[in-house]
């Protein structure tokens, strides 16, 4: 029970700080100002970490790879803890394990913004976190909408999205578990 305890704050930690960096990656990608109260909240949860790996690596054009460099440790630091809790000995998978973290944290991100947009469009009531939402989420979505029509003036979009990245989620999950064996696939849901 302990170790689902740990496991389960470690999960929450990382994925609260990891989200945050992965928002502040997108949010530069898309070439959002992190002037607001979205990019101030993803600044605050993230700059600790990111300002100073950005002395070391710092921003390649519109790629913030200090915040990717970030959530990859976060993860890499994260999967070493649970793997020396359960005793493992794939400590070589390690990189490459944090790198799935990365992906799988990523698309778990995308799903949360695709849906919480998704709701506040419905309320028709235009907030600058509802904006935020659908400029971050409208890369993903753009290419659907162009081959799926509205149905009954519904877009149906962010909902094929988000079963496409529970797929990958999948996926993802699974070579996590072929990577470290059956006997540490409880790691691979973290």
């Amino acid at each position: 029970m302990l170790f689902d305890i740990l496991t389960f704050v470690l999960e929450v930690v990382v994925t609260l700080i990891g989200s945050a960096c992965l928002l502040r990656l997108a949010m530069r990608w898309r070439r959002m100002s992190l002037a607001n109260p979205v990019g101030r909240f993803v600044q605050a949860l993230s700059d600790w970490m990111v300002v100073p790996l950005q002395r070391v690596v710092p921003p390649s054009g519109r790629l913030d790879t200090a915040a990717l460099l970030g959530v990859w440790l976060l993860k890499l630091v994260q999967y070493a803890l649970l793997l020396s809790l359960v005793g493992g000995q794939r400590w070589a998978a390690l990189p490459v394990l944090a790198l799935l973290g990365v992906a799988k944290l990523a698309v778990s991100v995308a799903i949360a913004v695709i849906i919480v947009a998704a709701v506040l469009s419905w309320t028709q009531n235009r907030t600058l976190l509802a904006d935020v939402l659908q400029r971050l989420g409208d890369p993903l979505l753009a290419p659907l909408r162009r081959v799926i029509p509205l149905v009954g003036g519904i877009d149906l979009s962010p909902l094929v999205a988000v079963v496409v990245l529970q797929v990958l989620s999948m996926v993802i999950g699974s070579l996590q578990g072929s990577l470290l064996g059956t006997a540490l696939g409880v790691m691979a849901g973290a």
